[in-house]
């Protein structure tokens, strides 16, 4: 298993244009919209994946800095914390868990930041960089 990153930053009213969010529709493929299902995201363009990630401490490192770049525009200091949020990556990243946050930022606009695990139990997308399978152990 292997993580893909994504993350969207925009008006927080866009998210509203569900049918672009939904793999069938003819507009997900051109939409930068955050996908109504995480898992979802591995079936966008490669070029919207921001990286990639074989092990979880990187994938932990580019969480935290890309909730580091939007931490200032919270409307309100976050409850849960940075510290939280990534003890809860850790556990579910290695247990194949898609990590989403999602925050509304100032001016209504909403910040999006995923990992989506790849292979995804939730969805049979192929991997989107098209990385050859992993071998059992």
């Amino acid at each position: 298993m292997h993580w893909h990153a994504y993350v969207w930053i925009g008006n927080g009213e866009d998210r509203e244009r569900e049918e672009e969010r939904r793999p069938g529709s003819p507009e997900f493929g051109a939409s930068d919209l955050p996908p109504m299902l995480t898992g979802d995201w591995l079936a966008r363009p490669p070029s919207r994946v921001a990286a990639t990630f074989d092990e979880p401490g990187p994938a932990l490192e580019w969480l935290s800095a890309q909730y580091r770049r939007v931490e200032r525009s919270l409307p309100r200091p976050d409850r849960v914390g940075l510290r939280a949020r990534l003890d809860g990556a850790a556990d579910a990243l290695p247990r194949g868990v898609d990590v989403v946050w999602g925050e509304w930022l100032t001016g209504g606009r909403f910040a999006s930041i995923a990992m989506i695990c790849c292979p995804n139990r939730h969805t049979a997308h192929p991997c989107p960089v098209r990385r050859p399978a992993a071998r059992h152990r």
